[in-house]
């Protein structure tokens, strides 16, 4: 399912106009994306919770000629599921 799909499927499920579930979308991902830059976490109840993971720095290998590389520390999103979904899932 893409986006234009969830937002179809979200206007039908709601009866609400597809430009309407479209902004809701986009305020819900905006929302997420603005706390998980803030470092906190979004949890939505029987749904999951978004969060941020730190990666520490490392030594890695490049690949072609085998050479040590330093690879820089990051953070990157993260997504547990809660137990509703993997209950709905199974």
């Amino acid at each position: 399912m893409n986006k234009s799909e969830l937002v179809d499927a979200m206007a039908d499920a709601a009866d609400i106009s597809k430009s309407a579930a479209a902004r809701a979308l986009d305020a819900l991902t905006d929302s997420v994306a603005a706390t998980l830059k803030n470092g906190e976490t979004v949890s939505i109840i029987g749904f999951g919770t978004f969060s941020v993971k730190e990666r520490a720095a490392r030594t890695g290998r490049n690949p072609q000629t085998g050479e040590a590389i330093q690879i820089s520390a990051s953070k990157n999103p993260s997504f547990k599921a809660g137990k509703a979904l993997k209950d709905a899932i199974q």
